[in-house]
């Protein structure tokens, strides 16, 4: 259960002012129809975020135990640097929708959005960590929906009152906090 908050959590923070949450926003203001969005925000969330579990679950059973902690440990510190650092979001991630309508342009563009984002990079690094990867993946699905859900329906409005700096800046403790646990020998009872 735990694999699952977590996951959850840290990516929701980490989602917030991330660039798929500014294409939530552009994509809801420009076509203002919330359910097909949603829809290729979820299916391509699990898609991608499936596909990084997998390569976060094979990590495991290819490196060692003690060298594994230390690429963890050293990952959440890196991301926790990177989750301070602001997103943009370029605009031809939004033109993909004059050809494939709606849902299909969410489906392509958020998935090509997450393609070494960081936060695929950090469910790659919970599957990992966890070794329970079906969890991590359920638990950053949840993340994503709980972070750019809200940015469909409010938009602009909610990203202004936002307090961004202190959302990253929560973010990234989590994320510093989970590289000092793991490279001090936290989850060492599990393999890690």
């Amino acid at each position: 259960m735990e694999s699952l908050l977590v996951s959850t959590g840290v990516v929701a923070l980490a989602e917030i002012g991330d660039k798929t949450q500014l294409l939530a926003f552009i994509l809801a203001a420009r076509f203002k129809k919330p359910i097909p969005i949603i829809l290729g925000i979820l299916l391509a969330t699990v898609v991608n975020h499936g596909l990084a579990g997998a390569l976060g679950a094979w990590i495991t059973t290819t490196i060692n135990p003690g060298m594994m902690r230390w690429v963890l440990g050293l990952s959440f510190i890196g991301m926790a640097v990177w989750t301070m650092i602001p997103d943009q979001i370029e605009e031809e991630e939004t033109n993909v929708a004059r050809r494939f309508g709606v849902f299909g342009a969410t489906l392509i563009t958020f998935f090509l959005a997450e393609m070494g984002d960081k936060t695929q990079i950090a469910t790659v690094a919970m599957a990992a960590h966890y070794a329970m990867p079906v969890m991590v993946v359920i638990g950053t699905t949840l993340g994503m929906l709980i972070a750019d859900v809200p940015a469909v329906f409010v938009g602009d409005k909610l990203a202004t009152r936002i307090p961004m700096k202190v959302v990253h800046s929560i973010a990234a403790g989590i994320f510093a906090l989970l590289g000092i646990a793991t490279l001090l020998g936290a989850g060492a009872g599990i393999g890690i």
